[in-house]
């Protein structure tokens, strides 16, 4: 059976998907309306990217101090890293509307936060499934995952052709483009995870 040696490292993991998961709702819940609550916005997504980062030492540290197998051990470091890089790229993509005075979240970056929300929120799910060895359970939503990470691919595709074919100011035109590219990159690191965790499941099946 998987990690038999320790659900104190899955405990571990489940955490650093908690908070993921609460920073993507934190991200798709907040309201831009002005440069202030665009700072503010910013500085919060810092404290939940540092909050990860302690996480991710805690379980490092936790994976040293614990017997388990070398594979084990790289399922778990595996999945911490992919999740630590969800996390990552909604700080980095706060802090370009930030710097680039973003105030109005248009239709694409609210939809992206959406999607990304529910992504964060199926990959929590898998890893309670994961705590309960139910290995086999954990598929749907790894479907799930991959199929809002296809959605993003479209989303970005076609978000970027409209951005050019509406919009003439150049400098407006990269700014909207990297933020969307930034969030479609989030969506990756979500079906990454995804990925992780279905090579766990054909790993110890």
């Amino acid at each position: 059976m998987l990690f038999t040696k320790s659900d104190a490292l899955l405990d571990d993991l489940y955490e650093i998907a908690k908070n993921v998961h609460q920073t993507a709702i934190y991200f798709n819940e907040y309201k831009i309306t002005s440069l202030e609550t665009v700072k503010t916005f910013a500085t919060e997504m810092k404290e939940y990217e540092t909050k990860g980062d302690k996480l991710i030492h805690e379980i490092i540290v936790q994976i040293n101090k614990t017997f388990i197998t070398a594979i084990e051990r790289e399922d778990v470091l595996n999945l911490a890293v992919k999740l630590d890089d969800v996390l990552d790229g909604l700080e980095f993509c706060a802090s370009r509307l930030y710097i680039y005075d973003i105030m109005e979240p248009d239709q694409t970056m609210v939809r992206f936060g959406q999607l990304i929300e529910e992504a964060t929120k199926q990959i929590l799910l898998a890893i309670e499934l994961l705590q309960k060895q139910k290995l086999s359970a954990m598929k749907e939503y790894i479907i799930r995952i991959n199929d809002l990470e296809s959605e993003g691919d479209e989303l970005v595709r076609e978000s970027i052709r409209q951005l050019f074919k509406t919009s003439s100011d150049p400098i407006h035109i990269m700014q909207l483009k990297e933020v969307y590219e930034v969030l479609e990159d989030v969506m990756d690191h979500c079906e990454d995870v995804a990925d992780a965790m279905e090579s766990v499941i054909m790993g110890n099946s």
